[in-house]
């Protein structure tokens, strides 16, 4: 197992609440990504997703479903490019109960949580990945999500074709020994057109020009991190995604594409690659 070697403490708004929430990231001692709140955890598992609809939502559902975690994939794939599997966040006393509770959106991106494990240190040893013995299929109408084993270390490649000259039928790629900084730093992001109807629905509250990256006819709101940022994200999306099954899709040797997906397909995909590691092991 490989955890933190001390505490961090880190504080910021929720995406879609625009809520300010205090963390404590902690070593553990216990396997696992695990979210608390006083009495109240929940795993970071694909069979706790209660929704992929706007971003990952996590409840124990076993326990009622009264503690749920939103937007929890930047930071779970932080955990797997820093092969961290033994993980803690705590959630302070906000004052009040909020109906759901968020990983702080930071800048939109892996890059500060990657950068505080970093300066946290790590402890012990990661465990070996199981091998994947045999492809992995989701598709749903135009979308796809496709992993297939490889003798070579894990690549990505994702398109999206969204209503924008830079990213209609675009493709980008993770080469884990060329641009992995880039998957890290690539933000969320969004249809500026759509933002003021989702903040009347009570989503992305918490939306600023620093931590998402807005689409708007023509262009962006901010400038690029690296070409085509928005793509690269769903990389980053899915590589959290992914690692919701226990296994981490960085360290699995496969070649996975995923062709206009998005949270809920790969959250589909995610729950056939665990049991296909289970009934292979």
């Amino acid at each position: 197992m490989k955890t933190l070697k001390s505490n961090i403490n880190i504080k910021g708004v929720g995406l879609m609440s625009g809520i300010e929430f205090e963390v404590e990231v902690k070593p553990s001692a216990n396997k696992g990504i695990y979210f608390r709140y006083k009495d109240k955890s929940v795993q970071a598992a694909v069979e706790n997703v209660v929704s992929a609809d706007h971003c990952v939502v996590l409840a124990n559902i076993n326990e009622g479903a009264g503690f749920k975690v939103a937007l929890v994939e930047h930071f779970i794939a932080a955990c797997a490019i820093c092969n961290i599997d033994s993980i803690e966040m705590e959630f302070k006393d906000p004052g009040f109960e909020p109906p759901m509770f968020e990983t702080p959106i930071l800048d939109g991106s892996s890059k500060v949580w990657v950068e505080e494990f970093n300066k946290a240190g790590y402890e012990g040893d990661e465990d070996p990945c199981p091998v994947l013995n045999n492809p992995v299929l989701f598709l749903k109408d135009k979308s796809a999500v496709i992993i297939l084993p490889s003798e070579n270390e894990t690549k990505i490649t994702y398109a999206v074709n969204f209503n924008h000259p830079e990213l209609n039928n675009r493709w980008s790629e993770l080469n884990l020994d060329k641009n992995l900084n880039e998957i890290i730093e690539a933000r969320t992001f969004g249809y500026l057109k759509d933002l003021e109807t989702f903040q009347k629905l009570g989503l992305s509250k918490g939306v600023t020009i620093d931590n998402t990256v807005g689409l708007t006819e023509d262009g962006f709101t901010t400038d690029l991190r690296s070409k085509y940022e928005p793509n690269k994200h769903k990389i980053l999306d899915i590589i959290g995604d992914l690692y919701l099954t226990g296994i981490n899709p960085l360290k699995m040797k496969a070649d996975i594409l995923a062709k206009e997906a998005g949270h809920a397909l790969h959250i589909q995909a995610a729950k056939i690659l665990k049991e296909q590691i289970k009934t292979s092991v």
